[in-house]
């Protein structure tokens, strides 16, 4: 299993991070010594899934200060608010991302001290959150892992796992957890159009712990459940609405759809600093709309005439109606979540 220093860490002079772009094939460290090369390294989903990132951010804005000549803390303040909004605005949709920065910025409003005081507690409040993520995800692999029956076949989704969280995962932590009681259990992987995302990263998490798996083509999921060969669809979130809905990689709504449709559990798994209790529904949370090339090209290669309009949203958004529960590190909430969600950690 991925340690979380494997996955990113905070070193003297940059925020170091595995660059999920060159795996499987290669297993590359990434350095991001500036603000716009970590925001590069987040667009470029480099790292990516919405925990992640939000450790990404809180390293950044360490690695930031760091960098800073400022001799006072106005003069650091104001750095260090510019390092966070071009961080803010690296990627829309994951919550986790604003999250940490504005832990971040209270933080640093509230620092009376000299500039190295703020220099170190932006440092050690980083490392805390990469830290409290890592133990959120371990509860909720144990409390999901509860939902999953003897010789579970789960489909996922995209990755949800050490990579996706700085450690252990979310959706794959439930795993993870479940397969330490159950060596049976067996996890089919959607391959996760256009980017790969199953293929690449979960399988290849999966293979290093030794879990069951196998690798579909994302169109094959309504042939497995009408086999009867799904027995729980487990996915992530990168936003929770305060009603339930969750916005996840494109491509969750529609395996939701059909497990409400074979009557197979649909079970969402994110740490509670994924909830946006501001957002009333699903409808208020930004879809981020990313490159036409991810769909016309795949490693390089065209797939489509010169031209071609493209649609290609990152996320969709399951509504809390086909969710049978959604899982943090408070335990398994069951609708309706305006009253079962837990608020924001901390």
């Amino acid at each position: 299993m991925l340690a979380p220093a494997d996955v990113i860490r905070l070193e003297e002079d940059a925020v170091v991070l595995l660059d999920q772009t060159r795996l499987p094939g290669e297993r590359v460290d990434r350095r991001c010594a500036t603000v716009p090369e970590l925001c590069a390294a987040i667009r470029e989903l480099a790292i990516r899934g919405a925990p992640a990132i939000g450790i990404a951010a809180a390293m950044g804005m360490a690695q930031a200060a760091r960098r800073s000549s400022a001799t006072g803390i106005p003069a650091l303040r104001a750095e260090l608010a510019d390092a966070s909004t071009q961080l803010a605005a690296s990627r829309p949709t994951a919550i986790n991302l604003g999250w940490a920065l504005g832990r971040c910025d209270d933080l640093i409003a509230g620092t009376d001290g000299t500039p190295d005081d703020l220099r170190a507690a932006l440092g050690a409040l980083a490392r805390r959150i990469h830290e409290d993520e890592v133990a959120r995800c371990r509860a909720m692999g144990g409390h999901g892992a509860e939902l999953l029956a003897g010789g579970a076949r789960v489909l996922t989704h995209c990755n949800a796992g050490g990579l996706a969280t700085g450690g252990y995962g979310s959706a794959l932590g439930v795993v993870r957890a479940a397969h330490a009681r159950d060596p049976a259990i067996h996890v089919w992987v959607g391959e996760t159009r256009p980017l790969l995302q199953g293929a690449r990263l979960t399988a290849w998490e999966l293979a290093e712990d030794g879990i069951p798996h196998t690798l579909i083509a994302d169109v094959a999921a309504g042939q497995l459940f009408s086999r009867g060969l799904v027995d729980a669809v487990v996915f992530g979130a990168d936003r929770i609405a305060r009603n339930g809905d969750a916005a996840n990689k494109i491509g969750s709504y529609t395996l939701s759809v059909l497990a409400a449709a074979h009557g197979v559990p649909c079970y969402v798994v994110a740490p509670s600093s994924t909830i946006d209790h501001a957002i009333a529904t699903g409808a208020g949370i930004p879809i981020e709309e990313r490159a036409a090339d991810e769909v016309t090209q795949l490693g390089g290669r065209v797939l489509a005439p010169a031209g071609t309009p493209v649609a290609n949203p990152a996320f969709d958004v399951t509504p809390a109606a086909n969710i049978t529960a959604i899982v943090t590190e408070a335990g398994v909430h069951r609708a309706p979540y305006e009253e079962s969600l837990p608020a924001a950690a901390t």
